[in-house]
């Protein structure tokens, strides 16, 4: 009787336009299933394919924002699942650039530590899966299923070098506490869910734009909150960030790169999405929220920094504040009755991608100096860099430079994008503290500076730049100055 009532006519489905996540998907199959079912590949060729897999869908992606813009307009895909739009395509471009330099420079690590395989590129594949799925997703459901993915193949991947205890210990942690942030997330999915009957992005904010803002408030905004401290835990914003630090440093320095890009991207595309498309008639509810947010994470992240005696503790607590940058964004587009509120979205997209390029290459540059064993991460192996390899620490300084928010570098650019957006809707006090907590990290930019250029080294031995981890370096170098100088390239 059942399945006389009627036959199941499942969703269409635009292959094209989900070819990008299709060919990650088809890239990490490849490498697991292939891998488990042949003997060792040549030494690089599992890195190989996972880059043409990545690179394929970044070309794709490009296509696809081609095609949107001459010929097509926003849509959804698979029953209103995904969001295909420009914001979408961008998201998913910068994850795919990121997640193509993590594996240049895990191509280079694994070869030096001997352990060359198919499972951490598999798993960085799926995470950018994962990250894809959650910039695409215009439903909760989906949303926490990308999450998910991008999150089980970080635990994996943190905890994926069985040769430092650091590493198993950063693992646990992050799936620990990982683990309470997912399930805080659910439940404002439950609660939301409560007060408005969808989990359709788009549908919770057409019924809560035609409700009274007390109509089930009690419940949605509890729902509101939980949906935030998931976030919040994920971008690390301050409270939510006290695992940042340990797991940066303990995780293997090429896999702290991915989660500092692809992680961020993924993550902050997601909240933006969510709370400008499903919350924005809420915006007088989780808007003070949020600049109290983006206030304590510019400062502590920033203070905290310049303490720190171990780079890549420096790098954890530099995210954090970078964090708050972008999270000043979202509290622009919170100023919904403000002509310029839109800045709020466009400058925290701008600043995704330039990040995620730099944070990329400054690991990348840390990883080399790490050396076999990824241990020296402290300031003083950073001692005398510009006298053993003046290339290798020219490249840092430019990267450095940058994320200080030095003119003519990217980093201006999208802090400059920033805080003119907090501007136009008459923020005046977090752009003000903004450009302070930047003139605070800058500190912790030029010590690292002035160990490689004016400290001497340790040893007078030249360090030698792996290829990959160069090509990967040299692009990162390339990018910050050409959007330094040509700022219409994100724009």
């Amino acid at each position: 009787m059942i399945f006389a009532a009627g036959a199941f006519v499942g969703p269409s489905i635009d292959w094209y336009k989900m070819s990008p996540a299709l060919v990650l998907v088809a890239g990490a199959l490849a490498i697991i299933l292939v891998g488990a079912l042949t003997p060792q590949w040549r030494k690089g060729a599992y890195g190989f394919v996972a880059a043409a897999s990545v690179g394929a869908a970044a070309v794709l992606t490009g296509m696809l924002w081609t095609n949107l813009g001459e010929n097509g307009s926003p849509s959804t895909l698979i029953g209103d699942a995904l969001s295909f739009d420009h914001f979408s395509l961008f998201a998913t471009f910068t994850i795919a650039v990121a997640t193509l330099l993590a594996i240049l420079v895990t191509n280079d690590y694994l070869e030096r530590e001997d352990e060359d395989g198919p499972e951490v590129y598999a798993l960085i594949l799926a995470s950018a899966v994962g990250g894809v799925m959650m910039a695409q997703a215009n439903d909760l459901i989906v949303l926490f299923l990308g999450l998910e993915i991008l999150s089980l193949s970080f635990y994996l991947l943190v905890a994926s070098n069985r040769n430092r205890t650091q590493s198993g210990e950063a693992g646990l942690k992050y799936f620990i506490l990982g683990g309470f942030a997912s399930a805080f997330f659910l439940y404002g999915v439950a609660l939301v869910f409560g007060s408005t009957g969808s989990t359709n992005l788009a549908t919770i904010g057409t019924t809560l734009a035609g409700q009274h803002p007390g109509n089930h408030s009690a419940l949605l905004l509890a729902g509101v909150a939980m949906l935030l401290v998931g976030f919040a835990f994920k971008v690390s914003l301050v409270p939510f960030h006290a695992w940042t630090p340990d797991v940066y440093q303990g995780a293997p320095t090429p896999i702290t790169a991915l989660m500092g890009s692809v992680g961020k991207v993924a993550a902050f595309a997601a909240l933006l999405r969510v709370f400008t498309v499903a919350l924005p008639s809420r915006a007088d509810d989780w808007g003070p929220v949020v600049l109290v947010l983006a206030i304590a994470t510019l400062l502590v992240g920033s203070v905290l920094a310049v303490i720190q005696t171990d780079v890549k503790r420096m790098l954890a607590y530099s995210s954090i504040s970078h964090a708050g940058f972008i999270l000043i964004g979202l509290e622009a587009a919170s100023h919904v009755s403000n002509a310029d509120s839109s800045l709020g979205v466009s400058s925290a997209m701008a600043y995704l991608f330039v990040y995620g390029v730099l944070v990329v290459g400054t690991l990348a540059v840390v990883s080399l100096v790490a050396g076999k064993g990824d241990n020296a991460t402290t300031l003083g192996a950073f001692n005398g860099l510009g006298k053993t390899n003046p290339v290798l620490a020219l490249g840092m300084t430019v990267l450095l430079l940058a994320q200080a928010g030095v003119p003519t570098t990217s980093g201006f650019v999208a802090k400059f994008g920033i805080i003119r957006a907090s501007v136009s809707v008459e923020s005046y006090v977090l752009a003000v503290i903004a450009m302070l907590a930047a003139v605070i990290a800058a500190f912790l930019y030029l010590r690292i500076m002035v160990s490689m250029w004016l400290s001497e080294p340790a040893s007078t031995e030249r360090r030698e730049i792996p290829a990959a981890s160069g090509i990967a370096i040299a692009v990162t170098v390339a990018v910050t100055l050409a959007v330094g100088f040509v700022p219409s390239i994100v724009n």
